[in-house]
């Protein structure tokens, strides 16, 4: 009897074989929708081009404006302006054509480049003022805060430089960051400021790829970007679409990608600047009744069933590929979509929690379609999942049987960190658990570890080296300061982000300014602190002090990543643990020719300590004792080791590796080239 070939995804892991099934059933469902869209040709690119219909399109050669929407619902909509003195006129009233679709075609003198405009809908028992679905400028009036579209047609419109850029992904090194809160003054940044002042340090600090949060367009600041409003306008209050494209255009001629954090997960509640009964029906876009409403979010939950909402869905990620050049994109809330209950108190203990049955099918069949369609616009496109169940295939090709991200975030690992620091004495720390929770994963899927995102800096949480020294970062961070738990917190902040970042199987990720050590957290604007910007910014002045200690940790990152980033395929290198002792707190693992050894001992140093390792002569490479670093120089770095003979561990071609080990310090030793010859040569005479 011929034998039943399962899924790569299934015969990959065989503990998904009762599962099966279901998994077969979502491949299928995406397949299906596919086929429907496309005609059978599979091509979604093809399919995702509603923003080259709707939206406002200004026509070549003088011919003119073109302006379409989707409002099913309406029975009149005009557009209005200081054109025609924001009152409904003739001229402006848009034609009702099929399916639901209107338009307004005006001569070449109808509209200007940067006048503002709105629609008036009106439907069955109602009207209001809104903002076009598919605009691509929105702006706010600053006196009275109301949102209008904007015209964008300039004379000149931007013209990239930089071509047929492709991005480093071996390792990914991300540096995720917000343009408003980028700068060091007590006001919003703009994408200029960030091109000029922000972008030089970030390839200075040998990362390969930035994050940007917040570029969709949100009525409110402090909403992090996460309550869209307008899902193809680029964030007009930290400047105009040209000076967005002008950044991401330096950042690709820097070999710097650019990942924009997308908000498909939910949509905000506002009707005036949103997406919420744009037609004066409740579920045009979203859900109708219970499904509505998410429960923690105060925001609307898109029905991904209904093909429409499909088509402005895909059109979105394929507009800020197209226009924007966008790199890829890393998934807001991604749990909340997979998940009728949005994975809220939900455990997830088994294989079972992702196949009961309680799984959202269509909106697990969107993610599929939009990896599949940022991966025909462009091949080398970055997608990553915001998600925190596990589901596995997540992050598994289509063709897998997997949903298609590139990346997962492992949410759970500074979940560990902020778990460690908090309920475990130093002396509890446990080398063997660390790295469990580190390697732990599923080895056919790639994730970006991550100490600390954005999350942890936010007002309510705290980041590491807050947690780790707290009130004395404000007393005892000048140079020549020797305070002990300032002492303690660096030597600690430092091997959490390097063992981290050595362990990853995808790429590593640092929110702005933690890397080195920012002290203050993040609060936005709002009425409870006065409307202030004084803690939704980055003091970078503080690490540009000569006489600040924070330039020693941003020494150490900056080591890193450009340790890390120099090795080629650093991240698909194998693991391989050489040692670890709870008794000792020692941790030493391998990976290519570099062997990194911790010790997280709080009060023991070590003095010839000994750890197996392949034979040969092995070169310092950093060690995070060193002044440069804000350590105590207590190792010789220009000291080379070789291996002691064990004849216990000939055969396995092993020796003893001898080091001093500093208490809380770690030291990365690279094995030097054909040197496990040598020490053979060597033990032999």
């Amino acid at each position: 009897m011929k034998q039943k070939r399962h899924l790569p995804i299934v015969a990959d892991d065989p503990w998904l074989e009762p599962f099966e099934q279901a998994i077969e059933g979502r491949h299928s469902d995406a397949e299906r929708k596919i086929d429907e869209l496309t005609g059978g040709n599979g091509r979604l690119t093809d399919f995702a081009n509603a923003h080259h219909y709707y939206g406002l399109h200004h026509l070549p050669g003088g011919q003119g404006w073109v302006l379409r929407e989707w409002a099913p619902g309406a029975t009149d909509i005009y557009v209005v302006g200081p054109f025609n003195e924001w009152r409904e006129c003739a001229p402006y009233r848009m034609k009702q054509l099929d399916d639901g679709n209107w338009e307004l075609r005006l001569p070449e003198r109808g509209l200007q480049h940067g006048q503002l405009y709105k629609l008036i809908m009106h439907w069955p028992g109602g009207q209001g003022e809104r903002i076009p679905a598919y605009a691509t400028r929105v702006v706010q009036d600053e006196q009275t805060k109301i949102f209008s579209a904007q015209v964008w047609a300039p004379e000149q419109p931007y013209q990239f430089k930089t071509t047929g850029f492709v991005p480093r992904t071996s390792p990914l090194l991300i540096y995720e960051c917000h343009i408003g809160m980028a700068q060091d003054k007590e006001a919003v940044g703009t994408y200029e400021e960030f091109r000029l002042n922000i972008l030089p340090r970030v390839v200075d600090g040998g990362y390969n790829a930035i994050q940007i949060m917040a570029v969709q367009e949100h009525p409110y600041y402090g909403s992090f970007g996460y309550h869209v409003s307008s899902f193809f306008a680029a964030s007009s209050r930290f400047g105009t679409p040209d000076e967005l494209k002008h950044l991401i255009d330096d950042a690709h001629a820097a070999g710097i990608a650019v990942i924009m954090d997308i908000v498909h997960s939910h949509a905000v509640k506002n009707e005036v600047e949103g997406l919420a009964r744009f037609d004066g029906s409740p579920d045009l876009y979203f859900h109708r009744g219970d499904r509505r409403e998410h429960p923690a979010w105060d925001s609307l939950c898109f029905d991904y069933g209904k093909n429409a909402v499909l088509h402005f869905l895909l059109s979105n990620c394929k507009f800020w590929l197209e226009e924007y050049r966008f790199d890829g994109f890393r998934f807001d809330g991604v749990t909340s979509m997979l998940y009728y209950n949005h994975g809220l108190g939900q455990a997830f203990g088994s294989y079972d929690d992702y196949y009961n049955g309680h799984e959202d099918t269509d909106a697990i069949t969107y993610l599929t379609l939009a990896n599949v369609l940022i991966h025909q616009v462009n091949p080398h496109a970055i997608t990553i999942a915001e998600e925190m169940s596990g589901m596995p295939g997540l992050a598994r090709p289509f063709a897998d049987g997997g949903i298609g991200f590139d990346y997962r975030m492992a949410m759970g690992i500074p979940d560990y960190w902020i778990k460690t620091i908090k309920e475990r004495p130093d002396e509890q720390w446990k080398p063997s658990s660390i790295f469990w929770e580190l390697t732990n994963r599923r080895s056919d899927e790639k994730t970006i570890s991550y100490a600390e995102s954005h999350d942890q800096a936010l007002v309510g949480d705290k980041t590491i080296i807050f947690r780790l020294i707290d009130k004395e970062m404000y007393w005892h961070m000048m140079t020549g300061d020797d305070n002990a738990t300032v002492a303690r917190g660096m030597a600690l902040h430092k091997m959490i982000r390097l063992v981290t970042a050595a362990t990853i199987n995808g790429g590593y990720l640092n929110f702005m300014g933690n890397e080195w050590g920012h002290p203050e957290w993040i609060d936005f604007p709002r009425e409870g602190n006065g409307w202030s910007h004084k803690y939704a910014r980055r003091q970078w002045s503080l690490v540009d002090r000569d006489d600040l200690k924070y330039q020693y940790l941003n020494n150490w990152d900056r080591d890193v990543m450009h340790l890390l980033g120099g090795i080629h395929n650093f991240q698909a290198l194998p693991i391989r643990k050489l040692w670890d002792k709870d008794d000792d707190q020692v941790l030493a693992f391998m990976r290519g020719r570099l062997v990194l050894v911790f010790n997280f001992n709080p009060t023991k140093s070590f003095d010839g300590y000994g750890v197996l390792a392949p034979e040969g002569e092995y070169e310092g490479v950093m060690d995070s004792d060193s002044p440069r670093y804000g350590g105590y120089g207590n190792i010789d770095e220009a000291v080379r080791h070789l291996t002691e003979h064990d004849p216990l561990y000939a055969d396995s071609h092993l020796g003893w590796l001898r080091l001093y080990l500093p208490a809380r310090s770690v030291q990365v030793l690279r094995l030097r080239p054909a040197t496990r010859k040598r020490a053979a040569s060597k033990r032999k005479g």
